[in-house]
């Protein structure tokens, strides 16, 4: 099982009122923590005055890591709805924010509930839902005098090559799908001392 179900590209400021409070949506495509810190230190600036930013990802290829978060609002009315949204569209690699500005009517437990599950579910509406082929890091080192050899395998295999330095002994990082781990492997053990694939 090498693929995965995510989201094409960021989709954001899905507006939702609800009694004087607005409700903002974003969707984004992420592939680990750091993306996804990025992505909430983005919207924090954009989005300062916001009386909460609440949020639920998934990661990996059977969302193992997850994580949904309330930011003061009750417990369990915020995350989690947004989170039971990325369930129910079976997607991961997914982080979806919902910004909300406080109207001056409080909406109740209840209220939060519908209102968070509903902006997350407009927002993932919105969004184009593809189907991606797990991928796998490589670090390949060798001579220069090797470099055709590697390009040609890595072209094979239809690698993205990610960073390449030229030296006498050259580095390369680069990306390929995961379903073609071993093969590549075998090759590369008969060509090289040196490569690590994560």
């Amino acid at each position: 099982m090498f693929e995965f179900q995510t989201i094409e590209n960021a989709t954001e400021e899905i507006l939702l009122k609800e009694k004087g409070s607005k409700f903002i949506g974003f969707a984004y495509p992420v592939n680990s923590e750091s993306d996804i810190k990025a992505q909430l230190h983005h919207l924090q600036s954009i989005h300062p005055k916001a009386t909460h930013h609440c949020y639920a990802y998934r990661l990996g290829i059977n969302g193992e890591n997850y994580r949904a978060n309330d930011d003061g609002e009750p417990s369990g009315s915020a995350g989690l709805p947004i989170y039971n949204q990325l369930l129910a569209h079976q997607i991961t690699n997914v982080l979806v924010v919902v910004v909300r500005y406080y109207g001056g009517t409080k909406l109740g437990v209840g209220g939060l509930v519908k209102a968070y599950k509903e902006s997350a579910k407009y927002t993932l509406d919105e969004a184009k839902i593809i189907t991606k082929e797990l991928e796998s890091k490589i670090e390949l080192k060798f001579k220069f005098s090797q470099q055709n050899l590697i390009f040609t395998l890595l072209n094979k295999y239809d690698a993205k090559i990610i960073s390449f330095e030229a030296e006498d002994i050259c580095t390369i990082e680069a990306h390929f799908k995961t379903s073609k781990k071993e093969s590549i492997s075998d090759e590369l053990s008969e060509m090289l001392l040196e490569f690590n694939i994560s």
